[in-house]
């Protein structure tokens, strides 16, 4: 990894394809960008698809000759995610980045009547993961990128309690959900590793970043506090996605990595190696997870336990 690394290091793309999760704005856009100047064929997977066709013009524009597809997917409605898989057309997928995400919303459900924040931003990716494993398994150097959060640091995942219906409190909804991408990156690595698959499972976080979640998501005071976070501490989203591009696509990336801004407290900088929080790492957490996920989502992976054939 050098310390300077940018978008304009990513190695070829040509012939490989991605599917980019909330590609309409933000972090996801500049992703999808940068992955598609690079020569890869691009899906946006997006719940808007109005946004996302403005979306996809515009890195057309940016990127002329880019290979670009809008696809519709609400993660918030596992029927949404099932319609996505199946009429995805391709054979093979190089790369899932697990990027769109909700931020402390009010209390709200999915339509699975699941929190909306754990429906969203894990269940909802779990379940895209898991449809879609047998296609990255027949690609080549497949990648799954799932996105975490500075936040998953004050994170606990609440088994007595996942859809937090006692004590609800938006940031703690996030950060529970947070600490559930990290969870899961991890244990997907393990189950891949004793498969003995050869796709990666990674994580990233994009630090400290100015996009639309400070602005779509939190109400009142919170909502107040991230506007001028966002003017003061904040780095932008060419930055902000850095880290992400680095996990999808860097040579010396392994399963199981984890990847942030290098800057004070992880909130800017270059993308650098940055470690999960001990109840992340804990490989009880993992399999608990992993089977209420299934269980909740209908999804099984059909991947045996670290350590179990």
């Amino acid at each position: 990894m050098t310390a300077k690394w940018s978008a304009d290091q990513i190695a070829d793309e040509t012939g490989r394809t991605s599917v980019v999760t909330g590609a309409n704005s933000g972090l996801g856009l500049v992703t999808a960008r940068e992955l598609a100047r690079a020569g890869a064929s691009v899906v946006l997977a997006c719940r808007n698809v109005q946004k996302g066709e403005a979306a996809a013009a515009e890195i057309g524009a940016a990127v002329p000759g880019a290979r670009l597809q809008v696809s519709e997917l609400d993660l918030s409605s596992l029927a949404s995610v099932r319609r996505f898989a199946g009429a995805l057309e391709v054979g093979e997928l190089n790369v899932l980045i697990n990027n769109a995400g909700i931020m402390m919303p009010p209390q709200q459900q999915t339509a699975d009547g699941f929190e909306l924040q754990f429906g969203t931003n894990h269940l909802g990716h779990f379940a895209l993961t898991g449809l879609l494993l047998e296609r990255l398994g027949r690609a080549e150097a497949a990648r799954v990128v799932t996105l975490s959060s500075l936040e998953h640091k004050s994170g606990h995942v609440r088994f007595d309690d996942l859809q937090l219906v006692h004590g609800y409190a938006p940031r703690k909804a996030y950060q529970q959900s947070k600490l559930a991408n990290a969870v899961f990156g991890l244990e997907l690595d393990r189950r891949l590793r004793a498969a003995g698959s050869p796709v990666l499972s990674v994580l990233a976080h994009p630090g400290y970043s100015d996009t639309n979640l400070q602005s779509t998501g939190p109400t009142g005071l919170m909502k107040a506090f991230l506007a001028v976070g966002n003017r003061v501490l904040a780095q932008n989203a060419e930055q902000g996605a850095l880290p992400t591009l680095y996990a999808a696509t860097a040579a010396d990336v392994r399963g199981g990595d984890y990847y942030g801004p290098d800057g004070f407290q992880e909130m800017r900088g270059r993308p650098t190696k940055v470690k999960v929080i001990a109840e992340g790492r804990d490989p009880a957490v993992g399999r608990r997870l992993w089977e209420v996920s299934e269980e909740l989502t209908g999804v099984e992976y059909g991947l045996p336990s670290a350590g179990v054939s």
